[in-house]
């Protein structure tokens, strides 16, 4: 969590855009496998690892949020 924490938000927030639209010029790979997954065709473990990559920013902005939203109320609480 200490990693987490010292990441600066933009940062997350910039990588998570980049890979999540990813390519820029059709489909982005994230928006396909996600089609995929709900279609029960997610089975190969390249397009699983391509899902993971795509999403992993995503998750690790949502974390960093709601940590930041925890310790901010934790915060107000003591007062």
């Amino acid at each position: 969590m200490k990693l987490l924490d010292k990441t600066p938000v933009w940062i997350l927030l910039l990588l998570a855009l980049m890979l999540g639209i990813a390519p820029l010029g059709s489909q982005p790979h994230l928006v396909e496998k996600l089609g995929m997954l709900a279609e029960g065709n997610l089975v190969k473990p390249i397009d699983i690892f391509d899902l993971v990559l795509h999403s992993i920013f995503i998750v690790l902005l949502a974390l960093k949020l709601i940590r930041m939203a925890m310790v901010r109320n934790k915060d107000s609480e003591s007062f």
